[in-house]
Protein backbone atom coordinates (compact mmCIF):
# COMPACT_ATOMS: atom_id res chain seq x y z
CA UNK A 1 0.00 0.00 0.00
CA UNK A 2 1.33 3.24 -0.84
CA UNK A 3 -0.30 6.83 -1.38
CA UNK A 4 0.23 8.69 -4.33
CA UNK A 5 -1.02 12.00 -4.24
CA UNK A 6 -2.99 14.01 -1.56
CA UNK A 7 -5.13 17.31 -2.32
CA UNK A 8 -4.97 19.79 1.16
CA UNK A 9 -7.30 22.45 0.96
CA UNK A 10 -8.02 24.84 4.27
CA UNK A 11 -6.29 22.63 6.14
CA UNK A 12 -4.78 24.25 9.77
CA UNK A 13 -2.71 26.81 7.98
CA UNK A 14 -2.44 25.15 4.60
CA UNK A 15 -4.64 27.10 2.02
CA UNK A 16 -4.40 24.76 -0.80
CA UNK A 17 -1.40 22.63 -1.84
CA UNK A 18 -1.53 19.30 -3.83
CA UNK A 19 1.52 16.55 -3.58
CA UNK A 20 2.70 14.03 -5.86
CA UNK A 21 4.48 11.06 -4.05
CA UNK A 22 7.34 8.71 -3.89
CA UNK A 23 6.37 5.28 -3.67
CA UNK A 24 9.31 5.09 -0.58
CA UNK A 25 10.67 8.21 1.47
CA UNK A 26 9.03 11.89 0.81
CA UNK A 27 11.00 14.13 2.88
CA UNK A 28 9.24 17.71 4.16
CA UNK A 29 12.17 20.28 4.72
CA UNK A 30 11.51 23.88 5.88
CA UNK A 31 11.94 25.90 8.89
CA UNK A 32 9.34 26.09 11.72
CA UNK A 33 5.58 26.74 11.04
CA UNK A 34 6.24 26.51 7.62
CA UNK A 35 3.28 23.46 7.55
CA UNK A 36 5.63 20.46 7.28
CA UNK A 37 3.68 18.58 10.45
CA UNK A 38 0.38 19.94 9.06
CA UNK A 39 1.17 17.52 5.92
CA UNK A 40 2.03 14.73 8.00
CA UNK A 41 -1.11 15.33 9.96
CA UNK A 42 -3.41 15.68 6.70
CA UNK A 43 -1.96 12.08 5.41
CA UNK A 44 -2.80 10.61 9.29
CA UNK A 45 -6.92 12.64 9.22
CA UNK A 46 -6.97 10.21 6.23
CA UNK A 47 -6.72 6.64 7.51
CA UNK A 48 -8.17 7.79 11.02
CA UNK A 49 -10.32 10.72 10.43
CA UNK A 50 -9.40 12.82 12.93
CA UNK A 51 -6.61 14.65 13.52
CA UNK A 52 -3.24 13.52 15.46
CA UNK A 53 -2.61 16.64 17.16
CA UNK A 54 -5.90 18.47 17.62
CA UNK A 55 -8.76 16.62 18.69
CA UNK A 56 -11.34 19.52 18.30
CA UNK A 57 -11.91 18.61 14.73
CA UNK A 58 -13.31 22.59 13.39
CA UNK A 59 -10.06 23.83 14.94
CA UNK A 60 -8.82 21.82 12.01
CA UNK A 61 -10.28 24.52 9.53
CA UNK A 62 -8.04 27.69 8.20
CA UNK A 63 -8.75 30.57 10.52
CA UNK A 64 -11.47 32.58 8.43
CA UNK A 65 -12.57 29.25 5.90
CA UNK A 66 -15.73 27.87 6.10
CA UNK A 67 -14.72 24.19 5.30
CA UNK A 68 -11.27 22.18 5.14
CA UNK A 69 -10.95 18.94 2.65
CA UNK A 70 -8.07 16.46 2.51
CA UNK A 71 -8.58 13.90 -0.05
CA UNK A 72 -5.79 10.88 -0.95
CA UNK A 73 -5.28 8.59 -3.84
CA UNK A 74 -3.87 5.62 -2.66
CA UNK A 75 -3.08 1.89 -4.15
CA UNK A 76 -3.86 -0.84 -2.26
CA UNK A 77 -3.65 -4.55 -3.26
CA UNK A 78 -3.11 -3.67 -6.70
CA UNK A 79 -6.62 -1.17 -6.90
CA UNK A 80 -6.98 2.30 -6.69
CA UNK A 81 -8.32 4.01 -3.71
CA UNK A 82 -9.70 7.47 -2.96
CA UNK A 83 -10.57 8.71 0.12
CA UNK A 84 -11.67 12.34 0.84
CA UNK A 85 -12.33 13.83 4.30
CA UNK A 86 -13.93 16.96 4.77
CA UNK A 87 -15.85 19.04 7.27
CA UNK A 88 -17.95 22.56 6.95
CA UNK A 89 -18.03 24.71 10.50
CA UNK A 90 -21.08 23.53 12.11
CA UNK A 91 -21.94 20.28 10.62
CA UNK A 92 -20.44 16.78 10.69
CA UNK A 93 -17.49 15.01 9.32
CA UNK A 94 -17.78 13.22 6.14
CA UNK A 95 -15.38 10.40 4.93
CA UNK A 96 -15.85 8.89 1.76
CA UNK A 97 -14.34 5.86 0.37
CA UNK A 98 -14.39 5.98 -3.75
CA UNK A 99 -17.47 8.21 -3.63
CA UNK A 100 -19.41 6.12 -0.71
CA UNK A 101 -19.91 7.94 2.23
CA UNK A 102 -18.77 5.78 5.85
CA UNK A 103 -22.01 5.49 8.11
CA UNK A 104 -19.53 4.66 11.26
CA UNK A 105 -16.00 6.26 11.21
CA UNK A 106 -14.89 2.66 12.94
CA UNK A 107 -15.54 1.15 9.79
CA UNK A 108 -12.29 2.51 7.98
CA UNK A 109 -10.27 2.24 11.03
CA UNK A 110 -7.46 0.23 10.38
CA UNK A 111 -8.38 -0.12 6.30
CA UNK A 112 -5.01 1.94 5.60
CA UNK A 113 -3.07 1.49 8.52
CA UNK A 114 -0.55 3.72 9.56
CA UNK A 115 1.83 4.53 12.45
CA UNK A 116 3.29 7.96 13.22
CA UNK A 117 6.44 8.78 15.25
CA UNK A 118 5.68 12.63 16.87
CA UNK A 119 7.46 14.88 19.58
CA UNK A 120 3.94 14.96 20.57
CA UNK A 121 4.39 11.05 21.65
CA UNK A 122 6.46 12.29 25.05
CA UNK A 123 2.77 12.58 26.44
CA UNK A 124 2.94 9.01 26.20
CA UNK A 125 5.58 8.97 29.08
CA UNK A 126 5.12 12.12 31.03
CA UNK A 127 1.12 12.20 30.95
CA UNK A 128 -1.39 10.15 32.68
CA UNK A 129 -2.30 6.58 32.20
CA UNK A 130 -5.11 7.48 29.94
CA UNK A 131 -2.56 7.98 27.21
CA UNK A 132 -1.12 4.71 27.58
CA UNK A 133 -4.19 3.46 27.50
CA UNK A 134 -4.99 4.61 24.11
CA UNK A 135 -1.68 3.59 22.72
CA UNK A 136 -2.76 0.41 23.63
CA UNK A 137 -6.36 0.33 22.57
CA UNK A 138 -4.87 1.91 19.19
CA UNK A 139 -2.55 -0.29 18.36
CA UNK A 140 -5.09 -3.36 18.57
CA UNK A 141 -8.01 -1.61 17.19
CA UNK A 142 -6.63 -1.11 13.91
CA UNK A 143 -7.07 -5.08 13.42
CA UNK A 144 -9.51 -6.46 15.50
CA UNK A 145 -13.12 -4.86 15.53
CA UNK A 146 -14.41 -6.84 17.93
CA UNK A 147 -11.92 -5.54 20.57
CA UNK A 148 -13.28 -2.14 19.52
CA UNK A 149 -16.95 -2.56 19.81
CA UNK A 150 -16.22 -3.97 23.25
CA UNK A 151 -14.02 -0.81 23.90
CA UNK A 152 -17.16 1.34 22.60
CA UNK A 153 -19.59 -0.70 24.66
CA UNK A 154 -17.56 -0.69 28.27
CA UNK A 155 -17.22 3.14 28.27
CA UNK A 156 -20.95 3.39 27.42
CA UNK A 157 -21.55 1.06 29.99
CA UNK A 158 -19.22 2.85 32.29
CA UNK A 159 -20.86 6.28 31.97
CA UNK A 160 -24.28 5.48 32.25
CA UNK A 161 -22.77 3.85 36.17
CA UNK A 162 -21.02 6.55 37.08
CA UNK A 163 -24.45 8.48 35.76
CA UNK A 164 -26.40 6.05 38.79
CA UNK A 165 -23.74 6.71 41.06
CA UNK A 166 -24.26 10.31 40.88
CA UNK A 167 -28.46 9.78 40.69
CA UNK A 168 -27.80 7.67 43.96
CA UNK A 169 -25.96 10.43 45.61
CA UNK A 170 -27.97 13.00 44.58
CA UNK A 171 -31.27 11.54 45.70
CA UNK A 172 -29.97 9.81 48.52
CA UNK A 173 -30.43 6.24 47.37
CA UNK A 174 -29.67 2.95 46.71
CA UNK A 175 -31.02 0.16 43.86
CA UNK A 176 -28.38 -2.76 43.97
CA UNK A 177 -30.28 -4.46 41.37
CA UNK A 178 -30.13 -1.40 39.03
CA UNK A 179 -26.45 -1.28 39.98
CA UNK A 180 -26.26 -5.12 39.02
CA UNK A 181 -27.49 -4.80 35.69
CA UNK A 182 -24.14 -2.17 34.72
CA UNK A 183 -22.03 -4.46 37.41
CA UNK A 184 -22.18 -7.78 34.75
CA UNK A 185 -22.07 -6.11 31.52
CA UNK A 186 -18.91 -4.34 32.87
CA UNK A 187 -17.86 -7.66 34.17
CA UNK A 188 -18.61 -9.00 30.45
CA UNK A 189 -16.72 -6.38 28.11
CA UNK A 190 -14.51 -6.05 30.30
CA UNK A 191 -13.13 -9.42 31.28
CA UNK A 192 -12.82 -9.46 27.16
CA UNK A 193 -10.91 -6.50 26.92
CA UNK A 194 -8.20 -7.39 29.52
CA UNK A 195 -7.67 -10.65 27.59
CA UNK A 196 -6.59 -9.30 24.69
CA UNK A 197 -5.10 -6.72 26.27
CA UNK A 198 -2.60 -9.30 27.83
CA UNK A 199 -2.39 -11.51 24.94
CA UNK A 200 -1.48 -8.52 23.09
CA UNK A 201 1.02 -7.18 25.08
CA UNK A 202 2.63 -10.95 25.56
CA UNK A 203 3.17 -10.48 21.44
CA UNK A 204 3.67 -6.93 21.73
CA UNK A 205 6.79 -6.83 24.22
CA UNK A 206 9.26 -8.68 22.91
CA UNK A 207 9.02 -6.62 19.72
CA UNK A 208 9.66 -3.42 21.44
CA UNK A 209 13.06 -4.97 22.90
CA UNK A 210 14.26 -5.95 20.21
CA UNK A 211 13.49 -2.69 18.46
CA UNK A 212 15.13 -0.72 21.13
CA UNK A 213 18.20 -2.80 21.41
CA UNK A 214 18.85 -2.00 17.95
CA UNK A 215 18.07 1.76 17.85
CA UNK A 216 20.61 1.90 21.64
CA UNK A 217 23.12 -0.54 20.03
CA UNK A 218 22.16 -3.12 22.67
CA UNK A 219 23.62 -0.60 25.06
CA UNK A 220 20.94 -0.12 27.66
CA UNK A 221 18.05 -2.74 29.32
CA UNK A 222 14.58 -1.67 29.35
CA UNK A 223 11.02 -3.29 30.38
CA UNK A 224 7.57 -2.00 29.24
CA UNK A 225 5.00 -3.92 32.03
CA UNK A 226 1.31 -4.14 31.67
CA UNK A 227 -0.37 -2.99 35.59
CA UNK A 228 -3.98 -4.15 35.63
CA UNK A 229 -6.10 -4.75 38.70
CA UNK A 230 -7.46 -7.54 36.90
CA UNK A 231 -4.02 -9.14 37.08
CA UNK A 232 -5.27 -10.17 40.70
CA UNK A 233 -9.13 -9.94 41.02
CA UNK A 234 -11.91 -10.72 38.95
CA UNK A 235 -13.91 -7.51 37.57
CA UNK A 236 -16.68 -8.93 39.88
CA UNK A 237 -14.67 -8.84 42.42
CA UNK A 238 -13.32 -5.25 42.04
CA UNK A 239 -16.80 -4.00 41.69
CA UNK A 240 -18.08 -5.66 45.01
CA UNK A 241 -14.66 -4.65 46.77
CA UNK A 242 -14.55 -0.63 45.91
CA UNK A 243 -18.80 -0.28 45.89
CA UNK A 244 -18.71 1.88 49.01
CA UNK A 245 -15.63 4.12 48.22
CA UNK A 246 -17.68 3.98 44.35
CA UNK A 247 -20.98 5.04 46.09
CA UNK A 248 -19.17 7.99 47.77
CA UNK A 249 -16.72 9.43 45.22
CA UNK A 250 -19.73 9.06 42.48
CA UNK A 251 -17.89 7.23 39.63
CA UNK A 252 -16.35 3.49 38.72
CA UNK A 253 -12.77 3.09 41.03
CA UNK A 254 -11.52 0.40 40.00
CA UNK A 255 -11.55 -2.08 36.23
CA UNK A 256 -10.16 -1.98 33.26
CA UNK A 257 -10.16 1.69 32.91
CA UNK A 258 -7.30 2.10 35.33
CA UNK A 259 -4.70 -0.09 33.22
CA UNK A 260 -1.64 1.07 33.07
CA UNK A 261 1.48 0.57 30.94
CA UNK A 262 5.32 1.15 32.98
CA UNK A 263 8.13 2.37 30.85
CA UNK A 264 11.13 1.28 32.75
CA UNK A 265 15.10 1.33 31.97
CA UNK A 266 17.25 -0.64 33.83
CA UNK A 267 14.87 -1.35 36.29
CA UNK A 268 13.87 2.00 36.95
CA UNK A 269 10.67 4.77 35.40
CA UNK A 270 12.22 6.26 32.42
CA UNK A 271 10.24 9.34 33.23
CA UNK A 272 12.16 10.17 36.54
CA UNK A 273 15.68 8.16 35.47
CA UNK A 274 15.89 8.38 31.67
CA UNK A 275 17.36 11.10 29.46
CA UNK A 276 16.30 13.14 26.36
CA UNK A 277 17.91 10.47 23.84
CA UNK A 278 16.74 7.75 25.80
CA UNK A 279 12.76 8.81 26.33
CA UNK A 280 12.82 9.25 22.73
CA UNK A 281 14.89 6.25 21.80
CA UNK A 282 12.08 3.98 23.92
CA UNK A 283 9.35 6.23 22.16
CA UNK A 284 10.21 5.65 18.94
CA UNK A 285 10.96 1.78 19.60
CA UNK A 286 7.33 1.51 21.09
CA UNK A 287 6.29 2.83 17.42
CA UNK A 288 8.12 0.62 15.30
CA UNK A 289 6.86 -2.05 17.44
CA UNK A 290 3.41 -0.86 16.95
CA UNK A 291 4.35 -0.57 12.85
CA UNK A 292 5.95 -4.57 13.39
CA UNK A 293 2.89 -5.67 15.27
CA UNK A 294 0.18 -4.42 12.80
CA UNK A 295 2.20 -5.54 9.82
CA UNK A 296 2.15 -9.20 11.41
CA UNK A 297 -1.12 -9.27 11.97
CA UNK A 298 -2.78 -7.42 9.08
CA UNK A 299 -0.27 -8.43 6.47
CA UNK A 300 -0.52 -5.08 4.99
CA UNK A 301 2.90 -2.97 5.62
CA UNK A 302 1.88 0.37 7.30
CA UNK A 303 2.66 4.01 5.90
CA UNK A 304 4.96 5.14 8.47
CA UNK A 305 4.71 8.99 9.54
CA UNK A 306 8.52 10.40 11.17
CA UNK A 307 7.89 13.61 12.43
CA UNK A 308 11.70 15.77 13.71
CA UNK A 309 12.35 12.26 14.77
CA UNK A 310 16.43 12.99 14.54
CA UNK A 311 16.13 15.70 16.84
CA UNK A 312 17.86 15.02 20.31
CA UNK A 313 19.52 11.49 19.26
CA UNK A 314 23.17 11.19 18.96
CA UNK A 315 24.69 10.40 15.78
CA UNK A 316 24.67 6.66 17.11
CA UNK A 317 21.47 6.52 17.50
CA UNK A 318 20.05 8.28 13.92
CA UNK A 319 22.17 5.43 12.22
CA UNK A 320 20.93 2.96 13.98
CA UNK A 321 17.35 4.49 12.76
CA UNK A 322 18.32 4.48 9.49
CA UNK A 323 19.49 1.24 9.42
CA UNK A 324 16.25 -0.02 10.51
CA UNK A 325 14.57 2.10 8.07
CA UNK A 326 16.03 1.17 5.02
CA UNK A 327 15.65 -2.72 6.10
CA UNK A 328 12.56 -3.85 3.22
CA UNK A 329 10.24 -4.44 6.28
CA UNK A 330 9.18 -0.73 5.67
CA UNK A 331 7.20 0.43 2.77
CA UNK A 332 6.42 4.38 2.41
CA UNK A 333 7.72 6.47 4.47
CA UNK A 334 6.96 10.29 5.31
CA UNK A 335 10.04 12.63 6.95
CA UNK A 336 9.80 16.00 8.28
CA UNK A 337 13.20 18.11 9.36
CA UNK A 338 14.44 21.53 9.91
CA UNK A 339 17.84 20.98 8.18
CA UNK A 340 17.31 19.94 4.82
CA UNK A 341 21.02 19.02 4.59
CA UNK A 342 20.90 16.64 7.73
CA UNK A 343 18.28 15.00 6.14
CA UNK A 344 19.66 14.99 2.52
CA UNK A 345 22.94 13.31 3.85
CA UNK A 346 21.04 10.83 5.94
CA UNK A 347 18.86 9.34 3.18
CA UNK A 348 22.00 9.34 1.11
CA UNK A 349 23.15 6.63 3.21
CA UNK A 350 20.40 4.08 2.58
CA UNK A 351 19.63 2.97 -0.61
CA UNK A 352 16.16 3.34 -1.20
CA UNK A 353 14.68 6.04 -3.53
CA UNK A 354 13.75 9.29 -2.21
CA UNK A 355 12.49 12.73 -2.60
CA UNK A 356 12.30 15.95 -0.77
CA UNK A 357 9.68 19.02 -0.62
CA UNK A 358 11.18 21.99 0.53
CA UNK A 359 8.41 24.20 2.36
Amino acid sequence: MYLQQISIVNFKNIESQSFDFQEKINCFVGNNGVGKTNVLDAIYYLSFAKSYFNSVAGQNIKHGEAFFMVEGDYILNDRNEKIVCSLKRGQKKVLKRNGKNYEKFSEHFGQFPLVIISPSDRDLVMEGSDVRRKFIDGVISQQNKNYLQNLIAYNKVLTQRNALLKYFAANRTFDALNLKIYDEQLTDFGTKIYEVRKEFLEVFIPIFNKKYQIISGDNERVNLKYKSQLNDFSVTDLLQKSLEKDKVLQYTTSGIHKDDLSFDIEDYPIKKFGSQGQQKSYLIALKLAQFEFIKQQTKVIPILLLDDIFDKLDENRVSHIIDLVNNDEFGQIFITDTHSDRTENILKQGNKPYQIFKL
